[in-house]
């Protein structure tokens, strides 16, 4: 690594290396209730919209105590869409409070509400795992690597997970575009941080402007 490169490294960390999870305070362990709230985390930032209101959306709905796929299948359709207004997420408040619903029901018929279920069924295969996911409803290809991401901190298997996102955002920063590069800069434990800074990067080049800087200084 060189001296550039461990100072954009450095300079990632310190300034964004918080995992989105983190933000929504989702304590992410291999549990069950933790990764459930991880996977309502990522239906709500995959959507179009700003990651700032889809994690106050996803606060809002555990502050409700829509905290575990049973909480979320029992509460009614409008609670759903209260809390997400509660958290600013009203352009898709009523599709996606309808998509949980049907989610959480999901989880609960095959896997009785809990994902490390569909962990043990993906085997170690990280592509068998992103399948499985997307057949939540309301998580496409995109909510799948947002759940990827921050989960291979707990799930070993998926590490190290690096999407186009991340590697978008390394390109904004002068880092390796090269995935396999890319994860060698940190240690596996970092993974998660990293790669959330690195998205940060990508999805606003004021944050991507402001690492180089620092980098720089």
């Amino acid at each position: 690594m060189t001296k550039t490169e461990t100072r954009t490294v450095d300079a990632l960390l310190d300034a964004y290396g918080r995992t989105y999870a983190e933000d929504a305070g989702i304590r992410l362990q291999n549990t069950p209730q933790p990764l459930y709230q991880l996977l309502v985390l990522s239906c709500l930032l995959s959507a179009r919209i700003r990651a700032s209101v889809a994690l106050a959306a996803a606060r809002a709905l555990f502050d409700a105590g829509m905290r575990g796929p049973r909480a979320m299948a029992d509460a009614t359709w409008q609670q759903r869409v209260d809390a997400l207004g509660e958290g600013g997420y009203r352009r898709y408040d009523e599709r996606t409070a309808t998509q949980l619903g049907d989610g959480a029901r999901l989880l609960l018929d095959t896997y009785r509400g809990d994902l490390r279920g569909l962990r043990r069924e993906a085997d170690g295969d990280v592509r068998r795992l992103a399948e499985l996911l997307q057949r939540v409803p309301g998580l496409g290809p995109a909510g799948a690597a947002i759940f990827l991401r921050e989960v291979q901190g707990v799930w070993p298997e998926a590490a190290p997970y690096v999407d186009a996102k991340v590697v978008q955002g390394a390109g904004r920063v002068d880092l390796p575009k090269d995935p396999s590069r890319l994860a060698r800069l940190v240690r596996e434990p970092q993974l998660p941080p990293f790669t959330a800074a690195l998205v940060r990067c990508a999805l606003d080049k004021g944050v991507a402007e402001e690492v180089r800087e620092h980098a720089r200084a």
